[in-house]
């Protein structure tokens, strides 16, 4: 794996000390994409970050997002000329920011990007996730050209969903790696 360098890119407000991705930079080193404003999070500044920490190593990245990090990958991935630094992106629970009770705070973020992603990339979405149904999480899916996996009822796939350090999610995204090819 020291070929490859894993970024984890929160959603909206940030992950807390108790998210999967946090425990998972703790205990295996990955490196957060630090936003300068996680409460107002803006599309063209997201993206900029993004380009910024991908361009500060040689090394080529995996992706694991979270919620509107997502939604950031497809943006990202529609506007960067530096889409060949990324192998693959591990999408989990995207955050539908065209939603009527996110539009306000996310409306930067609309039109959501649909094009095919150019790097192998796997989605996770519980059936009863709030922030998105699962008929728009299929949908990104397809547009993007990821792997859907249903990943029944676990709300956000978040803190509060209970799932400590998420050893699944971790054999979930070693999979996604190994499959990946390295040239």
């Amino acid at each position: 794996m020291s070929s490859l360098r894993i970024l984890t890119l929160p959603g909206w407000q940030g992950s807390g000390p108790g998210h999967w991705q946090s425990l998972w930079e703790r205990s295996y080193g990955y490196q957060r994409v630090e936003q300068h404003d996680w409460q107002r999070p803006l599309r063209g500044d997201w993206i900029a970050r993004l380009d910024e920490v991908l361009l500060q190593s040689p090394v080529p990245a995996v992706l694991v997002a979270h919620s509107l990090g997502c939604i950031q990958v497809a943006a990202w991935a529609a506007h960067s000329r530096h889409t060949a630094r990324v192998k693959a992106a591990f999408l989990v629970a995207p955050g539908d920011a065209e939603q009527e009770s996110l539009r306000g705070p996310l409306h930067s973020w609309s039109p959501i990007a649909l094009q095919t992603l150019p790097f192998q990339s796997l989605l996770l979405h519980a059936d009863n996730d709030p922030y998105c149904s699962t008929e728009r999480a299929r949908y990104f899916a397809q547009n993007w050209g990821a792997q859907y996996l249903g990943y029944g009822a676990y709300g956000h796939i978040n803190a509060e969903s209970g799932l400590g350090d998420w050893p699944q999610g971790q054999a979930l995204l070693q999979g996604l790696i190994a499959s990946t090819p390295t040239h």
